[in-house]
């Protein structure tokens, strides 16, 4: 191995990973000054809450969908997943059901669409990324038969406190429980031996299958961790919003998947972490909250989506690069 080659990629991976923070930070931040009562806006108490809830979903699915990348795989159901989870449990709670077992219920939904995804793409060995795109186009067709492609709303008023009530001063309890996941993913994956293994798995999977890791059950209980996250974004999107619509998920997991990328988590696999995750998210949480409340003209109202596009781009490329140079350091 040369280490010349094997220090120069490494090096490569932290510059990529500074050099992408950084320019979101400075691009948000320039974009606060081109209107001077944007800075005073951005850091209103009122803003900063709002974009810890506009996030929380995302964050929550984001969770999931880092364990599966580090273990090697991909999950794009979770969109489908958010959408079809939401419609249930207010379909059961508007049926009678009540809120606890109807909650408990769509969690088990998760448990079961995250065993088929693991089932297909890992024991059989096809291709995550376009089984997973199917479930997604799946689940979200089987919402909008269950409500004829309308948005349903729920009846009882319980219901929208389990995200909505305030725990902390202005802090809602949606907020509470994205920290709690954030917290359970960031301990299972750095101080646990199945954390251990989804890095050894993602890493080299030949190696970790001869090194004695249970390969197969470690990388499908990624998909079940990752489905289950996105059932319980769905059923707190739901609550926020106390209503749910079976489209709502159509573009979550290109977003989700980016903004992980964005963090640091490769999309080979064996690379990144819960809080690296976070802090792309909440990276590109800032970015888009800057883009909404300047107040752009029309003639370059798309401008802002186009520069996303670049900076999403730029990452990939620059992830891609990295992951090249690490080859050639073997």
């Amino acid at each position: 191995m040369n280490t010349r080659i094997l220090d120069s990629a490494k090096a490569i991976l932290s510059l990529q990973k500074a050099f992408l923070a950084i320019i979101l930070v400075v691009l948000a931040m320039a974009l606060f000054n081109l209107i001077p009562s944007t800075r005073t806006e951005f850091f209103s108490q009122l803003n900063l809450v709002d974009l810890l809830k506009s996030n929380s979903i995302f964050m929550i699915l984001a969770m999931g969908e880092t364990v599966v990348l580090i273990a090697g795989g991909v999950d794009l159901s979770i969109g489908g997943m958010m959408a079809l989870s939401g419609v249930v449990v207010i379909l059961l709670i508007n049926a009678g059901v009540p809120i606890p077992v109807a909650i408990a219920l769509c969690l088990l939904l998760g448990l079961a669409i995250g065993a088929i995804n693991a089932f297909i793409s890992v024991y059989q060995r096809a291709e995550p990324f376009i089984i997973t795109l199917g479930m997604g186009i799946a689940l979200t067709g089987i919402g909008q038969q269950l409500t004829n492609a309308y948005p349903v709303t729920s009846t009882n008023p319980d219901f929208q406190n389990i995200a909505n009530l305030q725990v902390l001063g202005p802090i809602p309890i949606l907020v509470v429980v994205m920290l709690v996941v954030l917290a359970g993913v960031h301990w299972t994956l750095r101080s646990t031996s199945f954390g251990r293994n989804v890095y050894a798995v993602g890493g080299d999977y030949e190696v970790a299958k001869y090194s004695g890791i249970n390969v197969l059950r470690t990388k499908a209980s990624t998909y079940l961790i990752s489905s289950v996250t996105a059932a319980l974004g769905g059923v707190m999107l739901a609550s926020q919003l106390n209503s749910a619509s079976s489209i709502a998920g159509d573009n979550t997991a290109l977003y989700v998947v980016v903004a992980v990328v964005v963090g640091g988590t490769s999309v080979a696999g064996g690379i990144g972490g819960a809080i690296k995750s976070a802090t792309g998210l909440v990276l590109l949480g800032i970015l888009t909250n800057a883009f909404n409340m300047l107040r752009i003209d029309s003639l370059v109202s798309y401008l802002p989506t186009a520069l996303l596009g670049i900076i999403i781009v730029s990452i990939l490329w620059l992830d891609s690069y990295g992951r090249k140079r690490r080859r050639e350091a073997v």
